[in-house]
């Protein structure tokens, strides 16, 4: 029976997190380890890449894998959705156009029209005719001085805040609205880890360590650090280290090629919009340049998580690493473990959060009176194999009764479940 197998998840982040409470729910007998003292810690998230507009370099195949696991996402984790829509934007100095983004919104649309017939409740990003809406210059014209909703609720009405703060003579026309929501890190969490505490199945560890893996027999037998040590066997192993999913490998002495990379987000504070409900307000551009995209994503009560693909901001010069022959995992430079495990300085807070801030002022004038709200967003991304724009990835299984979770998005993790129970 398989009820009576135990299972090890190493790694309590979205991956870990996600799969303990799904083996869970079926009664499963399942351990989770994690070396922090909550689940889903990991890189910042913030967007339900739902159609991966986001990504203009991706191919289309990858936008309409995320669009049908945001679809699942948002039917599995309504709690920890923010139910408000995404402007895009693009700058006259970019080299591209609005006009290049119709094709693929228009694929995205149909692929989510052909959801909703095959099953009515995953309509679930709004009406199928809405998944996004085009505004030109007569519409932006007519709606600019619109008064603000408190509550809004159609495209146009959330579309006003945005209006009124941007920059209309650096954009391209038209501007573009679609239905890719927020994802709130806190809800989904804190949701998360209080659906694990019930179960009486699953054993969370926090504040623990693996320190050895080793095959026994048929089982594998675990090694680990809290208090004390201590030592367990298991029929199954899960690996969710994210980041470090190649120093398990290495463990194991299981070969894979991977990259790491450390990015950051930064929050700040707009005290004069305390009131106001935004859209997530997205200004295209070309990563790892000055013009890096830039995301300003609202949360409440005034304050904003904000990206800037440069390397002054989100990005950082050998920030993007890869394993080699000699070791799985990816070696990232001291600096970055030292933000990872410890803390950062608090000048390098100050000084990346302003550029932030700055980098979006560019198209948000009134947002350079933002301040710096809290801590920055931290963590390093996993990307296997060998190509960065990778967006869409779940589970591999280099071994018998071993299953690696590679995940980039968070919306992906339940195909890796499901891939994981098969």
């Amino acid at each position: 029976m398989l009820t009576r197998k135990k299972i090890a998840i190493i790694g309590g982040g979205v991956a870990g997190s996600s799969t303990a409470f799904y083996l869970g729910q079926l009664g499963l007998n399942v351990t989770l380890f994690e070396k922090e003292s909550s689940i889903s810690s990991g890189p910042p998230y913030c967007h339900l890449h739902a159609g991966g507009n986001l990504y203009r370099e991706i191919s289309d195949e990858q936008c309409v894998t995320l669009l049908k696991q945001s679809i699942e996402f948002v039917r599995a984790y309504p709690f920890a959705i923010d139910y408000r829509p995404t402007v895009i934007a693009i700058p006259k100095t970019d080299k591209s156009n609005p006009e290049a983004l119709l094709p693929r919104l228009r694929l995205l649309k149909k692929e989510y029209e052909a959801s909703i017939e095959k099953d009515p409740q995953n309509e679930v990003l709004g009406q199928s005719k809405e998944y996004y809406k085009l505004y030109h210059t007569e519409e932006i014209e007519a709606l600019k001085n619109a008064p603000i909703q408190k509550q809004p609720k159609s495209l146009d009405e959330w579309m006003v805040p945005a209006l009124q703060q941007l920059d209309l003579s650096k954009v391209q026309f038209p501007l573009i609205m679609v239905q890719e929501y927020g994802i709130n890190l806190f809800r989904f969490a804190s949701g998360l880890e209080l659906a694990i505490d019930k179960m009486a199945n699953v054993s969370f560890k926090p504040n623990t360590t693996v320190t050895n893996i080793e095959k026994k027999d048929a089982t594998w037998s675990i090694a680990y650090e809290n208090e004390q040590k201590q030592e367990a066997s298991f029929d199954y192993l899960i690996n969710a280290t994210g980041y470090k999913t190649g120093s398990i490998d290495d463990m194991l002495g299981i070969s894979s090629e991977k990259m790491v990379e450390f990015k950051a987000s930064y929050v700040g504070h707009w005290e004069e919009k305390e009131n106001t409900l935004f859209p997530e307000i997205i200004i295209h551009g070309e990563r790892g340049t000055p013009q890096g995209m830039g995301q300003l994503t609202p949360y409440p009560n005034g304050y904003f998580q904000l990206h800037g693909m440069t390397e002054e901001i989100t990005l950082y010069e050998g920030g993007l690493v890869s394993s080699t022959n000699e070791s799985a995992q990816a070696k990232l430079d001291s600096h970055f473990i030292n933000k990872l495990d410890h803390k950062w300085e608090e000048n390098e807070v100050q000084e990346r959060t302003t550029k932030a801030i700055a980098h979006l002022a560019d198209f948000v004038p009134s947002f350079k009176k933002a301040t710096v709200g809290a801590k920055p967003l931290f963590g390093a991304q996993q990307i296997p194999g060998d190509d960065p724009t990778l967006r869409v990835a779940e589970v591999s299984f280099p071994a018998k009764d071993y299953a690696r979770c590679e995940i980039v998005k968070v919306s992906s993790s339940l195909d890796m479940v499901d891939s994981i129970i098969r």
